[in-house]
């Protein structure tokens, strides 16, 4: 087998995992546009506590990420994955059995602590070699993607089809085939890698807080996140009251997302091949601000709010896209995998505080309120990101170093070092491995791995 293609059992893993994070998170995207509606005929129903059970998923997660990363290094990835799937169904299921809102709040909480992101991202680095390890991960993003804005679509329409608990037995369905998918598709590892790039190593955590510019991104992540989460407490709500029915509402995702798909790929090349990811990130808060504004100046006229969805999608699209590319580029070399863990964990208290505040504002004095909250985060999140610095653009690897490097590794790290674009370099040799991060446009992996092997 070319090193340039992945081997079988590389695909299985990619495609296999991929799957596992589409079917568990369709379920849980397919909830947010249906909630606040059809979620005000639960007993005991009200906004504020609507919002609490669409933000205290992000709590749990956000409480239970990086433990269970950590214990999957300690106890294996297949009995973590397989327990947070069945916590998840656990709870999809008492959601879809409850009559009122503190057993879909217990259900969602259940949903939460099943918290596998970092086990599976740590499999997937057992299961590929380095050179395909950014292709897997990309291709896992690209079907998350594609997952939130079918579940954005297809939730409508079954929630009015069959109602809400159909929603979820639904989703215990596809976590049941994750689990089997899990199970019998996936490739089983013949070794732990303990890959950096990926885990999250907690002695890393002191230096990963003390980077600026990657708090900045973990304020970013958050805002982005309580924004979405906030938005989505109100937003069925604005078009039902401008007069937009509740099960039409899905072609509203519809062709919201369709557009901003499509819009957001020049954004992204400008972004990254033309090297202008600062002025990127800016113009999308920006356009964020104009979103927030034109919904909470909408009132009951539709096509303003058609609008302020359009905007939002554009801008949440596209950051979703840049921000771990950023972080990637920002983390010390080594000290990937840890801020990812971090990132990921502010992402989740942002849908923590977004839903939850967002439900106590939309009960306190309806939309505009919510709407404005969020040109107040805007407002913040643009003060902050006008601070940043322009990031380096290099890219992150991981090289695997032959058994003759102990014996010179401080040689190996001055001769990579000295290589055109090289910009930190970190040799782990209790995992044999240099963690490199190196603008690929001036020296690329191969280059890096012919100067490793002359060095053996």
């Amino acid at each position: 087998m070319h090193d340039n293609q992945m081997t079988a059992t590389e695909r299985r893993a990619t495609v296999g995992l991929g799957a596992v994070f589409a079917l568990r998170m369709f379920g849980m995207f397919m909830v947010l546009p249906v909630l606040t509606t059809y979620g005000m005929a639960l007993q005991g129903a009200n906004e504020s506590l609507i919002g609490l059970a669409i933000g205290i998923y992000g709590l749990m997660q956000a409480l239970f990420q990086i433990p269970v990363g950590l214990l999957s290094d300690k106890f294996g990835r297949f009995p973590l994955i397989i327990g947070g799937l069945l916590l998840f169904l656990l709870g999809s299921v008492l959601a879809a059995c409850a009559d009122s809102i503190w057993g879909v709040i217990i259900g969602r909480a259940l949903q939460g602590a099943g918290a596998i992101s970092a086990a599976v991202m740590a499999l997937l680095s057992d299961l590929t070699r380095e050179q395909h390890r950014t292709k897997a991960m990309a291709f896992i993003g690209v079907s998350i993607g594609i997952t939130f804005a079918v579940a954005m679509v297809l939730g409508p329409v079954i929630t009015h089809a069959f109602g809400l608990s159909a929603l979820f037995w639904g989703t215990a369905g596809l976590t049941g085939l994750a689990i089997i998918t899990t199970l019998f598709f996936i490739p089983k590892p013949q070794q732990h890698v303990l890959n950096r790039e990926s885990a999250f190593v907690s002695g890393n955590l002191r230096a990963v807080l003390m980077e600026r510019e990657l708090l900045k991104l973990n304020f970013s992540i958050f805002s982005l996140h309580a924004l979405l989460m906030a938005s989505f407490v109100a937003l069925p709500v604005a078009m039902e009251q401008a007069g937009f029915q509740r099960q039409l509402q899905w072609q509203v995702y519809l062709v919201t997302m369709l557009i901003s798909f499509v819009a957001v790929v020049p954004f992204i090349i400008y972004a990254e091949k033309r090297r202008r990811i600062k002025q990127v990130f800016i113009s999308c808060i920006l356009i964020f601000l104009l979103a927030e504004a034109v919904l909470f100046s909408a009132g009951l006229q539709l096509w303003f709010v058609f609008a302020g969805i359009q905007l939002f999608f554009i801008g949440f699209n596209v950051l979703e896209g840049l921000l771990p590319s950023l972080v990637s580029k920002i983390a010390p070399a080594g000290y990937k995998g840890t801020a990812m863990g971090l990132y990921s964990t502010s992402q989740f208290l942002g849908v923590a505080a977004g839903g939850a505040s967002g439900g106590w504002l939309l009960q306190l004095n309806g939309t505009p309120l919510v709407f404005l909250a969020g040109i107040v985060i805007v407002g913040l999140w643009l003060l902050v990101s006008l601070t940043m610095r322009e990031p380096p653009y290099v890219s992150s690897l991981r090289i695997v170093l032959p058994d003759s490097a102990k014996q010179q590794s401080s040689l190996l790290a001055e001769n990579i070092k000295a290589q055109p674009g090289v910009a930190d370099v970190v040799l782990v040799l209790e995992e044999m491995a240099a963690y490199v991060k190196v603008d690929t446009r001036q020296t690329s992996r191969r280059d890096l791995e012919q100067i490793v092997a002359a060095a053996s």
